[in-house]
C-alpha cells in the first residue's frame, strides 16, 4: 500500500534538508527519482547518494521560477517511468526575514516568487506527464506560517497561504483526471530553521509552541509524503497536512 514501484517523481529543492529527505524515501519505496535544486552540486550528490544505496535517481539544476528549465525537468523525470511523472513534490523554497515595517518590495516578491510562483510553473510543466490512472500526485509544501500566520515574515506567510489556495483549487480541477493535490505543513530541524534554532530566545518561544518540545529530523518528515504519494493516500485531496508536533492545533 505504501510502495512506488514503478512510478516517477519530480523533486524540487531537494538538494537537503526535507527534500533530499523525502528523494531518499521515495527511492527506498520504489520510485525513481529527479532531485532538483538551484545549485546542481547538492542536487547531485543527493541523486549519487540515492543510486549507491540501490535506488535510481538522477539530478538536474532547476529554478521553479523558470518555466524553460521546468518543462526540461518534468520531461526528464518523466523519462525515468517510460514518458510518465507520478508524483511532483514542490518544495523549493526560501527565506528573507524582516519585520513588516522594513520589508521590502524586492523581498517580499522574491519569497514569493520562488514558493508561490515556482509552484504554480513546476505544476504547470507536470501536468502533461501526469496519469490519469490514480497515480498522479501533486504535494506542495506550505508552513505553519500559511495557516495561522507569522511576526517577521509576512513574505513567507503570504507565499504559503498561496500555496495552500493553489493546493486546494488544482485539488478541485484535477480531481476529473484523477490527480491528487495535497499540501504539507512540516517543522524540521532544516538550513531553513537555523536561524531560529540557533537563536536562543527564538529557540525557546518555538520550543514552547511545539507540545511535543522538539524538532523532528527531515527523515521523521519524510514518511508523510510516502503516504500522500502512495495508493494509501488516493482518496485524499485538497488537504493540509501539518507534521509539526503539534504546533498547529
Amino acid at each position: 500500500m505504501f510502495g512506488l514501484t514503478r512510478r516517477s517523481a519530480l523533486l524540487t529543492g531537494a538538494g537537503g534538508g526535507i527534500g533530499a529527505a523525502v528523494a531518499e524515501a521515495f527511492a527506498k519505496a520504489g520510485a525513481a527519482v529527479l532531485v532538483t535544486d538551484v545549485n546542481g552540486d547538492t542536487a547531485a550528490a543527493v541523486a549519487d547518494r540515492i543510486t549507491a544505496a540501490g535506488g535510481a535517481a538522477q539530478s538536474a539544476v532547476l529554478d521553479v521560477r523558470d518555466a524553460q528549465q521546468a518543462a526540461e525537468a518534468a520531461a526528464q523525470a518523466a523519462a525515468l517511468n517510460n514518458g510518465t511523472l507520478n508524483i511532483l513534490v514542490n518544495n523549493a523554497g526560501a527565506t528573507a526575514p524582516a519585520m513588516f515595517a522594513n520589508l521590502d518590495q524586492e523581498a517580499f516578491s522574491r519569497i514569493v516568487d520562488i514558493h508561490l510562483l515556482g509552484s504554480f510553473v513546476c505544476s504547470k510543466a507536470a501536468l502533461e506527464y501526469l496519469p490519469d490512472d490514480g497515480t498522479g500526485r501533486i504535494i506542495n509544501v506550505t508552513s505553519a506560517a500559511g495557516l495561522t500566520g507569522t511576526i517577521g515574515q509576512a513574505n513567507y506567510g503570504a507565499a504559503k497561504a498561496g500555496i495552500i489556495g493553489l493546493t486546494k483549487s488544482l485539488a478541485k480541477e484535477l480531481a476529473k483526471r484523477r490527480i491528487t493535490a495535497n499540501a504539507i505543513a512540516p517543522l524540521a530541524a532544516t538550513a531553513m530553521t537555523e536561524n531560529i534554532r540557533s537563536n536562543e530566545k527564538l529557540a525557546v518561544k518555538t520550543l514552547a509552541r511545539i507540545p511535543l518540545g522538539r524538532w523532528a529530523e527531515p527523515s521523521e518528515i519524510a514518511g508523510s509524503f510516502v503516504f500522500f504519494a502512495s495508493d494509501a493516500g488516493a482518496y485524499i485531496t485538497g488537504q493540509v497536512l501539518p507534521v509539526d508536533g503539534g504546533t498547529v492545533i
